[in-house]
C-alpha cells in the first residue's frame, strides 16, 4: 500500500479524520482528556491514514486503543 503524505489529504479525508479523533475523545471516559493524549491519539489516526486508511471507524478505533494506553 502506497504512503500517502499528510500533505496531500484532501479536505474529505481532514473532516474524517477530524471527526474520527473528537469521537475517540469522547470514547474513551476520561473526564479530562491531556493535550498530550489528545496529540497521541491524533499522531495515531495522522498515521494510519498515511497509509492509506480512510475508514471512519478503523481511524476511531485505533485512536480510543492510543487513548486507553495513554491512561496506563
Amino acid at each position: 500500500m502506497p504512503i500517502v503524505t499528510p500533505a496531500s489529504f484532501s479536505p474529505e479525508l481532514l473532516t474524517t479524520m477530524r471527526s474520527a479523533l473528537d469521537v475517540a475523545v469522547r470514547r474513551i471516559h476520561h473526564s479530562r482528556p491531556t493535550p498530550a493524549m489528545k496529540a497521541r491519539m491524533a499522531q495515531r489516526i495522522v498515521a494510519m491514514a498515511s497509509e492509506g486508511v480512510t475508514d471512519p471507524h478503523a481511524l476511531m478505533s485505533a485512536a480510543v486503543d492510543e487513548g486507553r494506553v495513554s491512561l496506563e
